[in-house]
């Protein structure tokens, strides 16, 4: 979300990594992932120098600004891991605590490699602007509630940005932007995370599809972690992980306590986030982030038009700046989904059923079908000449006078244009029985030019460039609209022709020559007056013209008998003989 023509260094910090060996505390290793942002922030800040770029107008944004994209990924799995559920007040009050401290130490590294290189190269025009940015992420991090982050976390962040404003405002930043919430689909496999970016875990048990095709069975490896965390000793955990194998999910599984289940909850499955809760999510961190976050909201199968459009609505009044959403089984297929074990009702509750049933949307190929025509059918024929080729076109219908079918009788039978207008015929006839709609062909065949091509003796279509050209335009003014015909510029003569738009009616206006008007009365008196001289004075005599004088051939005025021939008055030319 920056400049046009920009680039952005992207790299991302496995969040799971800080919390502490010791599993039955939830203290988040702050020194260390200061540490890793200060060094993974000046190594983007260098490659800003050392990349190539696709285009000049980028390499030359980019180097003025130096934008950088610094993330996290493994946040679902993280917040898992410290036992809070993904849609909660203290869930999100974590993750923004978290991300205000990444970006505030990011830009305070920024300020103070500033001080020692200078300040961006953008940075002078657009100072005001940016100090403003600044300290409007200091207020949201001392806005986040104290008593649900730890406050070691909470601490460093908002001293974080406290060292960046004030830097910021003594030298500058060396960076326009700093942060961003990457997807991290590649590159969270990589690192081993069990989620992606800021998202929660789409399901306990996954199924992805390969490329080169196959599925791989994904399990989230943080449920032990979660489950320790939560006071669970080794022989629950060890039944609860056999449920999840046998059953893909937690639910009916008893000997997991009810108030825990939210903390397992994903975004598909039987035990789902609402997608609300993603967009709450979003807009707790949006606050500490230069850019956008990429995320996608999941929505169930039964989400409406209404549901979407309200989405929208409260993501913007929340501040996110990108939102995504995926309704689920809204595609053919799905590159991940979730697996599950259904379950059978009895009279004694509910009891487990042995088959596993994964949750893949089945491909459905979509195969043509042919509609023939009626055997009695109404049919149009029309004759044609194009230059000097005759020809005959016959157009089955339909019931509903849709064409169906082409027949056409071109030149001599036995020729070889007779011969490849009858298979062109067929071809096209198969097309509309098997569903090709009829403007699709006027696109394509409109404009060929070939021969023979010139004069028609349509008066509706005067001039085609190839026979092709002028059969399907003869089509299109018989079958398809007169709107459709307006976008594809094909009009009939009188259309063309006519003065006026539609429902206008024409009106006539009187027009006088010059010698018709009456002369505006004299005002001052002229000599003429004055000395009475007669109004004829000084006036020619209208001479007359002869009647079977010729128009002159080059200015179009009457021409005047000279002798034998005749003389243009204007430009001088002759009649030839003089």
């Amino acid at each position: 979300m920056h400049i046009d023509n920009s680039a952005c260094n992207l790299a991302s910090i496995n969040l799971l990594k800080y919390l502490p060996a010791d599993e039955t505390t939830i203290d988040f290793d702050v020194e260390a992932f200061k540490h890793t942002v200060d060094v993974v922030f000046t190594a983007q800040e260098i490659l800003v120098g050392r990349a190539d770029y696709p285009t000049e107008p980028i390499a030359e944004n980019s180097r003025r600004f130096r934008q950088l994209g610094l993330g996290y990924a493994n946040l679902g799995a993280t917040l898992m891991a410290m036992g809070l559920p993904y849609d909660s007040d203290e869930g999100q009050a974590v993750a923004a605590g978290i991300t205000a401290l990444m970006t505030g130490r990011a830009y305070e590294t920024s300020a103070r490699t500033a001080g020692r290189m200078g300040p961006f190269a953008g940075f002078a025009e657009n100072r005001e602007p940016t100090l403003r940015v600044l300290d409007q992420h200091r207020a949201a991090a001392a806005d986040i509630d104290e008593e649900l982050v730890p406050e070691a976390l909470l601490s460093a962040a908002q001293q974080a940005w406290d060292n960046a404003c004030e830097l910021a405002d003594q030298v500058g930043v060396r960076n326009s932007q700093a942060s961003v919430l990457a997807p991290t689909g590649t590159i969270g496999l990589m690192m081993d995370c069990d989620t992606t970016g800021i998202e929660p875990d789409l399901g306990l048990v996954k199924m992805k599809k390969l490329v080169g095709g196959g599925t791989m069975s994904i399990v989230n490896q943080t449920i032990p972690r979660a489950l320790r965390r939560l006071g669970y000793d080794a022989d629950t955990i060890e039944r609860i992980i056999a449920y999840i194998d046998e059953n893909k999910s937690l639910i009916g599984c008893a000997d997991l306590r009810p108030e825990h289940l939210e903390v397992f909850a994903c975004s598909m499955g039987d035990n789902t986030i609402h997608y609300k809760g993603h967009v709450n999510m979003m807009a707790a961190v949006q606050p500490f982030i230069s850019g956008a976050i990429s995320k996608t909201v999941n929505m169930p199968e039964e989400a409406t038009v209404e549901d979407v459009e309200q989405l929208h609505i409260d993501a913007w009044q929340m501040g996110v700046k990108a939102i995504a959403i995926y309704r689920d089984n809204c595609k053919v297929a799905q590159p991940l989904s979730t697996v599950k074990k259904e379950a059978a009702v009895t009279g004694s509750g509910v009891a487990a059923v042995t088959e596993v049933v994964e949750k893949v949307i089945e491909k459905v190929v979509n195969v043509p079908t042919r509609t023939k025509l009626p055997r009695n059918r109404n049919s149009r024929t029309f004759e044609f000449r194009v230059a000097d080729c005759k020809g005959f076109v016959t157009v089955g219908e339909y019931e509903d006078g849709r064409p169906g079918e082409l027949w056409m009788n071109v030149s001599k039978q036995g020729s070889t244009l007779a011969g490849i207008m009858d298979a062109f015929a067929i071809s096209v006839s198969y097309g509309l029985q098997y569903g090709v709609p009829l403007r699709a062909y006027v696109e394509t065949f409109t404009n060929m030019r070939f021969e023979p091509a010139g004069m028609t003796d349509d008066p509706d279509v005067r001039f085609a460039s190839s026979l092709v050209d002028y059969i399907f335009r003869r089509l299109a003014v018989d079958y398809l609209s007169y709107e459709e015909r307006v976008e594809l510029n094909i009009l009939t003569i009188d259309e063309r022709s006519q003065p006026t738009l539609p429902g206008v009616e024409e009106s006539v206006t009187e027009t006088v020559q010059g010698h018709d008007v009456e002369p505006d009365p004299i005002s001052i008196p002229s000599a003429s007056t004055l000395l009475d001289v007669p109004d004829t004075v000084g006036v020619p005599e209208p001479s007359s013209t002869a009647h079977d004088a010729p128009m002159c051939m080059t200015c179009g005025v009457a021409m005047m008998r000279s002798g034998s021939c005749h003389a243009c008055p204007s430009c001088g030319s002759t009649s030839g003989c003089s």
